[in-house]
């Protein structure tokens, strides 16, 4: 099932412009969500010691920071390039839920409250992602087409 798939069998007007610009929002929001984790695995990589005692700080295990260099930058590099995105969209939204409630969860603090929203918001997208795929403007696109 592709997003086309659910769209309404009229295409006139607005729905004949979104219809039109579903390639390229797609490719956009992609670039979007995959940026932010793509970054991130790169700080972490440059912070390496700094995040390990944070991570440590939390009650999370130093240990674990290769393997979540390794998601955050191939899930997100995946993403990106539209390869196998419903596999890495739903870990990566699985990996974004899991974080928010590990490091932002607290119900006292309003900004880390913020922080585990825009986790869920981000996870939410990676849902519309495993849902309905990278779109024709991907590698998961140009096997289908």
């Amino acid at each position: 099932m592709s997003l086309a798939d659910t769209a309404p069998s009229r295409a006139s007007g607005l729905d004949a412009i979104f219809d039109a610009a579903a390639p390229y929002a797609a490719l956009i929001g992609r670039i979007g969500i995959a940026a932010i984790f793509i970054q991130a695995g790169i700080n972490k990589i440059f912070g390496y010691a700094g995040t390990a005692a944070y991570m440590d700080s939390v009650g999370v295990p130093g240990i674990l920071l290769p393997a979540v260099i390794f998601i955050e930058i191939v899930g997100g590099l995946a993403v990106l390039i539209g390869w196998q995105t419903r596999l890495f969209a739903f870990l990566l939204a699985g990996f974004t839920v899991l974080a928010g409630v590990m490091f932002h969860f607290q119900p006292d603090n309003q900004a880390e409250m913020i922080s585990f929203m825009k986790n869920l918001a981000i996870a939410g997208g990676f849902l519309f992602l495993t849902a309905f795929g990278a779109g024709a403007l991907s590698l998961d696109g140009r096997k289908r087409g």
